[in-house]
């Protein structure tokens, strides 16, 4: 992931470490969940959304809640729905990458604040 995140210097920059291990975290766990391909590649797009709320559009836990949320309405919709970008995983798919947003982002929501907001 290093490599393909283009970082370089890890061992003098703890944001982009952070965001290694993150990325590998939730990479692996998607894995764990037995995603397809593409399931996991709108995972991935998913934890990338979260993160540039907070890091480049420096989103509160609220808005970003809000915004997810309105990413993930689409889940579980046939083709003769709506259907959307996110269509291609279950319900109960859905409400694990949630929950999985709960427990590894937005409880530590106020750490990634400061980690991308913060002075260095």
């Amino acid at each position: 992931l290093e490599e393909f995140l283009n970082f370089t210097r890890l061992k003098t920059s703890w944001r982009k470490a952070v965001l290694i291990d993150y990325y590998t975290a939730g990479f692996l766990w998607a894995k764990e969940m037995n995603f397809s391909l593409i399931q996991l590649s709108g995972f991935m797009e998913l934890l990338n959304f979260v993160l540039e709320n907070i890091s480049d559009k420096h989103m509160t836990l609220g808005d970003n809640i809000k915004e997810l949320e309105r990413a993930m309405a689409e889940i579980g919709e046939t083709d003769s729905e709506q259907g959307g970008d996110l269509n291609f995983f279950t319900i109960e798919q859905g409400k694990a990458i949630i929950d999985y947003f709960i427990n590894s982002l937005f409880q530590y929501y106020r750490v990634y604040e400061f980690l991308f907001q913060g002075p260095r």
